[in-house]
């Protein structure tokens, strides 16, 4: 153990992270003999919301590359619905069975960062949407935070531990302004010392009142001003940000915008969509309820065979003309359905590896048509 306290990957990828109970049924299995060929799904019985995004799955395929298993599974970025099987891995049970706690980790944690992304993409109706939550969870976990984020639809994030490819974003802390005499000697400084790529996006809510502090951030080449303030003001909050957005065009700033942070909910960026224009979310999407994936047997030695509240048998999803359909694997599949699980691993090698941008591609796409269809 470092100095800090966080698992190593080695410990992951050897299976020694894990629950205790999977290394000392294994021990007695072998002490048995017995190490029976299982299918075993990944499934959510139940979801957040009516459907979730699927994340995690690249973690997954690093796992498992060299344990003799295949692996199934739909790819990063689908959509899924409750009880749809997201992955299939097969193989001798004791070969595997160390890794069910971090498969389950990965998916369960990613997915649920994904999904609430996704959804609050989908309620800023085109608004840009911010991943300001890193601060929110660990920082060793920054990086899989943003990537799952990103993957969720978000336009940027403020970690610059976010991987490399999703742009950075973030404005100034109240800190910064508090330690000029005065706001308008922190923000000509920024304005003026920023580098140009950077927007001049100025934090107006430290002292006096939004509205008041907008228009003297404007004055001093603020391109968009932000409103930190839903969580500690709890006030009106589309009154304060349509007084701000008043007194900014009376004052003949109509081009600067208003960008909101500070505590959102999905809930709010649907209540303010049509007076701000960019959100920054924090806790709503870095501190999302998981996705409570299982993982189970639906089959050994090739025949169906699942513990109660389980369907036996290992499964295909198929997407046809707006609807999906679960089938038993060997079933032939329906006339112009899509198969949704592939294969990603056969016997331990890897055959195919998600990309993060095409799960992002997918999630968007997926996102352009329920709009439209909204």
């Amino acid at each position: 153990m470092g100095r800090f306290l966080l698992v190593g990957e080695d410990a992951i990828r050897d299976g020694r992270c894990t629950d205790i109970y999977f290394r000392r049924v294994r021990d007695v299995m072998a002490q048995d003999g017995v190490n029976p060929h299982v299918t075993m799904e990944v499934t959510a019985a139940a979801l957040p919301d009516s459907w979730g995004v699927l994340c995690g799955l690249s973690d997954v395929v690093e796992l498992l590359e060299g344990v003799p298993v295949d692996v199934d599974a739909m790819p990063e970025g689908a959509i899924f619905a409750k009880n749809e099987p997201v992955l299939r891995v097969s193989g001798r049970y004791r070969d595997f069975a160390v890794y069910e706690t971090a498969i389950l980790g990965f998916l369960c944690h990613a997915s649920g960062v994904a999904s609430a992304a996704a959804h609050i993409r989908l309620a800023a109706q085109g608004r840009p949407v911010y991943s300001f939550g890193s601060r929110r969870q660990h920082p060793a976990i920054a990086a899989m935070i943003e990537r799952a984020a990103w993957i969720g639809g978000v336009d940027g994030a403020s970690s610059t531990c976010a991987p490399e490819g999703i742009p950075l974003a973030g404005t100034m802390p109240h800190a910064f302004v508090m330690c000029y005499p005065r706001q308008e000697d922190a923000w000509r400084a920024f304005a003026q010392g920023a580098g140009p790529e950077v927007p001049r996006i100025m934090l107006t809510d430290t002292f006096y009142d939004e509205k008041v502090e907008a228009v003297r951030a404007a004055a001093c080449g603020a391109t968009a001003v932000r409103l930190d303030t839903p969580r500690s003001r709890r006030g009106d909050m589309r009154a304060i940000v349509e007084e701000v957005r008043w007194e900014l065009d009376v004052h003949g700033y109509s081009n600067v915008k208003i960008f909101l942070s500070g505590g959102l909910s999905r809930e709010d960026v649907a209540a303010y969509r049509d007076i701000a224009d960019a959100f920054g979310v924090g806790g709503a999407i870095a501190n999302a309820p998981v996705i409570d994936f299982a993982m189970d047997i639906v089959e050994i030695e090739g025949r169906p065979y699942a513990k109660r509240g389980k369907r036996s048998g290992a499964k295909q999803v198929y997407e046809m003309a707006g609807r999906r359909v679960t089938l038993p694997l060997a079933a032939p599949a329906p006339e112009g359905g899509v198969p949704l699980l592939s294969r990603y691993i056969e016997g331990g090698v890897v055959v195919a590896r998600p990309k993060m941008d095409d799960a992002r591609e997918r999630v968007l796409s997926r996102l352009s048509s329920l709009i439209r269809e909204g």
